[in-house]
């Protein structure tokens, strides 16, 4: 005859309140990861709060023979910074060169920032008009790249070339200019 083996029931419950004991640990260390994220997260929103976005406008004029950054307040009236790209080269030629507008543009955003700009908006203008190129030159994206690496905030960035509506007769007559 085979008896049958009847399992312990006291082995039975210590194993039953080890599994209990071992997920009230891993809930209560949840909680504790959880309040600790929180708490983090406030953190964060109390040091946003304590520093005040003060905006400017950046006026970025590029052509194929400079760059000038313009940092004012929003307005347009007082003026923050201003560098060229010829004012940190020698060579007349590079005046327009990303290298020149980088370092234009890191010198204007670090004058703003102790003047207690941290915030910017853009406006890239070309020379335009009724002669002048429509795009801009070489040394725009390097200045934004630079402002922004600066560590100013970027609001928008907007295009405020001129583009003649239907004004002044270009030069060069009826057939053009010939050679």
């Amino acid at each position: 005859m085979v008896k049958k083996l009847e399992p312990n029931k006291e082995e039975e419950k210590k194993t039953d309140e080890k599994i209990i004991e071992s997920e009230n640990k891993s809930n209560e260390e949840k909680i504790e990861v959880k309040e600790k994220e929180e708490t983090k997260k406030e953190e964060k929103k109390a040091e946003r709060k304590k520093e005040k976005i003060r905006w400017g406008v950046a006026h970025i004029y590029a052509s194929y023979n400079n760059t000038i950054i313009h940092i004012t307040d929003i307005t347009g009236s007082e003026t923050f910074a201003f560098a060229t790209g010829g004012q940190m080269v020698k060579a007349d030629r590079l005046g327009s060169s990303p290298a020149a507008a980088m370092m234009a543009a890191k010198k204007a955003a670090e004058i703003a920032m102790e003047k207690g700009i941290n915030a910017i908006h853009i406006k890239v203008r070309a020379p335009g008009g009724h002669e002048g190129p429509k795009n801009p030159g070489p040394g725009t994206q390097a200045a934004i790249r630079a402002l922004a690496r600066c560590g100013l905030k970027i609001g928008f960035i907007e295009d405020v070339t001129p583009i003649p509506h239907d004004g002044c007769r270009k030069s060069g007559g009826k057939r053009g200019r010939r050679m």
